[in-house]
Parts: structure tokens; sequence; C-alpha cells
């Protein structure tokens, strides 16, 4: 793995300030297994960026270090490793260096296939989503085909990956009634989910539980798109919702987020 690396770019407010580390592993709330260092996403991109061009020594977990000289060469340690063994930083940046890649879509797409199933957080695939800006020029129809098979997964956040990148990438005219259709057939009593639930939100943090009804990062997930959408397609979107399966929380998470936008707070929802 890459810890030597990040080790000098911990924040060191991370190390010293228990209330502040606090407040950080609150707001990811990763798996209790999942090893959280406190580096922010500046130096996350920054170490993804050094490694794209320049490769690094690559600590499997055996010990043996690999010599990687470039980006794609890093990828290939990274999808050798059992995915529990890393951090959460070296989880974001497996899918920075997939987003620097200089390749073709169909390499690209491969690449994704190792790396969507080890998704265990919203923030690492969220982040993700928004730094891979080959999505907006990539072929449309390609692109959608291959999120078909996430919305239908059984697994949280590979359900969390397709309409956070549907949300972000094909919002407009040409597939705003696409998404919709897509959202319909999300059966969120089948997607499993590693969190636990609580009945209230803890006073100290408690990683790898939710104050919702699982699969409660898929629920936001589509509360959050459901809210987008709005700002774009208030009509359209409303009369979704109101003709809509979706269960009754999914809609109280969706007003509650077009509440808090700058840009729906004052529209109806409804």
């Amino acid at each position: 793995m890459i810890e030597q690396l990040l080790q000098p770019l911990i924040s060191e407010r991370f190390s010293s300030d228990t209330q502040y580390k606090e407040r950080h592993l609150r707001v990811i709330n990763t798996l209790p297994a999942r090893t959280v260092l406190g580096l922010h996403i500046p130096e996350m991109k920054q170490v993804a960026r050094l490694l794209s061009f320049e490769g690094c020594e690559f600590v499997m977990p055996n010990g043996v270090s690999k010599r990687c000289t470039n980006g794609t060469e890093v990828l290939r340690c990274f999808e050798s490793v059992d995915s529990d063994t890393l951090n959460y930083e070296e989880t974001i940046i497996w899918g920075f260096l997939i987003n620097l890649d200089r390749c073709p879509l169909d390499k690209r797409l491969a690449l994704l296939d190792c790396y969507i199933p080890i998704l265990d957080n919203w923030a690492v695939c969220d982040t993700f989503c928004a730094n891979a800006k080959w999505m907006a020029r990539a072929d449309k129809k390609t692109l959608w085909k291959y999120l078909q098979q996430y919305f239908c997964s059984k697994k949280e956040f590979e359900a969390r990956f397709a309409i956070v990148s549907a949300m972000t990438y094909f919002l407009n005219d040409g597939w705003i009634d696409s998404v919709f259709e897509e959202l319909k057939k999300i059966d969120f009593d089948s997607i499993k989910s590693n969190y636990t639930t609580t009945g209230r939100v803890p006073k100290r943090a408690q990683q790898g539980t939710v104050c919702g009804e699982k699969p409660y990062y898929v629920r936001m997930g589509v509360a959050w798109l459901l809210a987008t959408a709005l700002a774009k397609f208030p009509e359209k979107t409303r009369g979704f919702v109101r003709s809509s399966t979706l269960p009754a929380d999914v809609i109280r998470l969706y007003i509650r987020k077009a509440r808090e936008s700058f840009r729906t707070r004052t529209a109806e929802a409804l």
C-alpha cells in the first residue's frame, strides 16, 4: 500500500484536536474496520497526481515492496490486494487514479469493474463521482448501459454509485426520463447494508451507524437526486414524486434536501 506517502500529509489538527477528529469521523462515517488517517481531499489529489506521473513504491500486504513507474502500474497493485487492507484515503486515491488515467472508455470502465465493488462509504463513492469529469465527455449511451448493472445491484454503494453518477451527469433533457425510470425499479428492501441503524444520532461518532432506515445511503442518494432534479425540472420532478411508489421516508428525505438547498428552499416539493 502507500501509507508511507500519506503519513507526512496527515493533518496535525486531526492528530492533536480530539473534537476536530470526532467531527471528521462523524462526517465521513466509515465502517469500523476501515482505518482513517485524517488527510484532506486536496492532499489526496496531490498524491494521486504524483502517482499518476511518477509512480511509487507500493508495499504489498506481505511487506514486499513493488516499484511502480506510473499510475497504471499503481492501479494494478491496488487491484491485486484485498481491499479490506486499504485505509480510507487509499480507497479515494485509487478512484482519483482511475479518473486521471488517460485511456479510452472501454478501458476506464474495465478499471471501474474492479473499483466499484470495493466501495463501502458514501464519501469515497461521491468523491469519485464528483471528480469523474470524463463522464461528461463519454458516450452517454455506452455509459448509461454500463450503469444499469449498478442501479439494480443488491449492494448499497454500488447502487449509490449509479444514482450519484446519474445525478451528476444525466440530469438533462435527453436523459431525465430514463433516470426516473431507473428510480422506479430500485427495490430498497433487497439491498444489503453493512451499516447499523440507531434510534437517534449518537453523542459521539460511532463508525458504521446511521440514524435512518436501511439502506440509508441509497435512500439518501435518491432523495439528493430528486432534490437536484427539482431545481432543473421542477414540474417533471413533482409529477414523478407524486405518482411514484417511493418509500415514505425517501420522500421525506427528498423534501428535507430540497429545503436545505438555496436553489429549491422556496420551491414546492410536491
